[in-house]
């Protein structure tokens, strides 16, 4: 089995060197690394040449942003999963890809925990082991450790170049919530993360709030609607709860507690 690692650039020369090096350093070498670069002006042209013997495909030409970047790899990848390491992301050691190797069987979309390092902490996010729809609509497992069977993409399209930011939370909402993908969560930590992204910054709150509404309203709407009367029961409990006259209710056992 091959596994496709993708990584995009662009004006990310120094990120761009610690991925290549990382992706170089791994002990496993059933992958075939994918780079695509923007037509970088920073010089992350001349590391690409320098390292192009370790690629099996590169470019470097103008795109019309990031999901347009990751469809080029998408469309040349062989394997038979694929795995975006985007430039300033890493493995953690150089056994990162045996480590998760035995994992990759069957499933449509296999995810693990990730090291995220931000600018004042860095932690653990370690994913949930179901993908229900209350988590989805707003979050989903890192990209940096999320491995999407080739066959999934050839089957449900590639990612929404009309998105400038969420695309591949929509194509992970579709495939798991109206599309049926299978999935599974493994608890391991293979890859570290850096909250620099387009969809982490905190500028691009309101924009990545908006384009997931909108696919949230066209594709989800009668889910929606029940979500929110949900959340609209949970703030009275919660409101409820914090009431002294059903805390002496319970004290006095006229009412259970809830």
């Amino acid at each position: 089995m091959l596994i496709s690692i993708i990584t995009v650039n662009y004006n990310d020369c120094l990120g761009l060197e610690r991925t290549i090096q990382s992706v170089k350093e791994q002990t496993f070498k059933d992958y075939e690394h994918i780079v695509i670069d923007g037509d970088s002006t920073d010089g992350s042209k001349k590391i690409i040449e320098a390292n192009k013997d370790n690629f099996s495909y590169w470019v470097s030409e103008p795109d019309n942003g990031i999901y347009h970047a990751m469809n080029k790899g998408i469309h040349v990848a062989k394997g038979d999963y694929l795995y975006f390491l985007n430039s300033g992301d890493h493995f953690n050691d150089s056994n990162s890809l045996n480590k998760v190797y035995s994992f990759l069987q069957n499933d449509d979309v296999i995810y693990f925990s990730i090291n995220v390092i931000g600018e004042n902490k860095s932690y653990i996010k370690k994913p949930p082991k179901s993908l229900t729809f209350k988590f989805l609509h707003e979050d989903l497992p890192a990209h940096q450790a999320t491995f999407i069977k080739k066959e999934l993409f050839n089957q449900l399209g590639n990612y929404d170049e009309n998105l400038k930011i969420v695309s591949d939370w929509k194509f992970l909402i579709l495939a798991i919530c109206k599309h049926h993908a299978t999935y599974k969560c493994i608890d391991e930590t293979f890859s570290t993360y850096y909250r620099d992204g387009l969809s982490s910054l905190k500028e691009n709150q309101v924009a990545v709030k908006a384009e997931r509404e909108q696919v949230l309203n066209k594709e989800f709407k009668p889910f929606m609607i029940d979500l929110k009367d949900r959340y609209k029961l949970e703030r009275t409990l919660r409101t409820l709860r914090k009431s002294r006259t059903i805390r002496v209710l319970i004290k006095l056992g006229l009412i259970h507690e809830f």
